[in-house]
């Protein structure tokens, strides 16, 4: 008896709940799955199945080994892709998540070069803000931002996620007395409620929580940003949106001796011991690309030229 075959094939017959279905998706006879199950229960000496004329159910000896045996082949076909991939191409189709912002102004752009490099990976990306069960969906690789929840997820840091409260040139013409966080209650705010209406900031004068208010709330940071730029009021962007205008000076950082809420960029996907070599392989493109100052900070440096103090090192507020 090939005790793997056996194992397998005894686990499709449970998943598909009876040995004709289990024999089509297997592409094999009902007659070879029939006499795989029933070698495995010889060699065990237990029933595993109950089989009637109608429908085929696990015994309770089989729900407990059935667990075992899908745990174990798991690994075993792990271990069989780390081997295989281990010094040949990355291969094979990869599912990353990403929420839409991030994945609209940074990975979109960053994708295409990864896939010309590795011809042979397949990748579907998936843009959804929430925070995906990725063994549910078959999520191979997700790229998360904030503080991320206890669980059994391998997390591995890609950047940081700085945030910066921001104006257009027009709005600052107009505006008075913005020179410390604690009155932006008397301005008008942009509110973008993927981020806490508790804007949280630290400089020269200590730390400082504001809440804000203003007439106009959305729900995403591209909308939140264009606001901005309209001259409606003061925008707390993430700056992998808010970079570029920073850049180009049509958005000017309304409190530049405070630095906002700096989070971290992660790439998060599921534990295994074995790696596939595609997964592994766009995770260290991702790493290689946002190390180091990442490049949506790139208005920092104009900033530290023009003589205006930013703090480099990552400030996350209290929770």
């Amino acid at each position: 008896m090939d005790r793997w075959t056996a194992m397998r094939v005894f686990c499709e017959v449970a998943a598909q709940e009876g040995f004709a279905p289990a024999a089509r998706s297997l592409r094999l006879s009902t007659t070879a799955v029939s006499r795989h199950v029933a070698e495995l229960e010889d060699h065990l000496g237990v029933r595993l199945l109950n089989r009637t004329t109608r429908r085929t159910s696990l015994t309770d000896p089989g729900v407990a080994y059935r667990a075992r045996c899908e745990a174990l082949l798991a690994e075993l076909d792990e271990l069989e892709r780390s081997v295989s991939d281990r010094g040949s191409t990355p291969r094979g189709r990869v599912r990353l998540t990403a929420g839409v912002s991030f994945a609209q102004q940074q990975l979109s752009r960053r994708l295409p070069p990864f896939l010309a490099a590795y011809p042979q990976v397949e990748l579907d990306l998936v843009l959804d803000d929430r925070h995906l069960d990725l063994l549910a969906e078959r999520i191979d690789v997700a790229v998360r931002i904030g503080r991320l929840p206890d669980s059994t997820l391998i997390a591995r840091k890609l950047a940081p996620c700085r945030h910066v409260a921001c104006a257009s040139p027009t709005y600052l013409e107009q505006a008075s007395d913005l020179n410390t966080p604690t009155v932006l209650g008397e301005h008008a705010c942009i509110i973008d409620t993927n981020q806490p209406r508790a804007w949280w900031f630290r400089g020269p004068t200590g730390e400082h929580t504001v809440e804000v208010t203003g007439r106009y709330v959305v729900n995403s940071a591209h909308a939140a940003q264009e606001a901005a730029r309209a001259g409606l009021g003061v925008a707390y962007l993430p700056t992998f949106v808010a970079g570029e205008a920073l850049a180009r000076g049509e958005l000017v950082p309304v409190f530049p001796g405070y630095e906002a809420a700096t989070v971290h960029v992660f790439a998060v996907y599921p534990h295994t011991r074995y790696l596939a070599g595609a997964v592994r392989a766009l995770v260290e493109y991702l790493a290689k690309q946002l190390q180091g100052r990442p490049p949506w900070d790139a208005w920092m440096e104009k900033q530290h030229d023009d003589g205006i103090d930013l703090h480099t090192q990552p400030l996350e507020p209290p929770e």
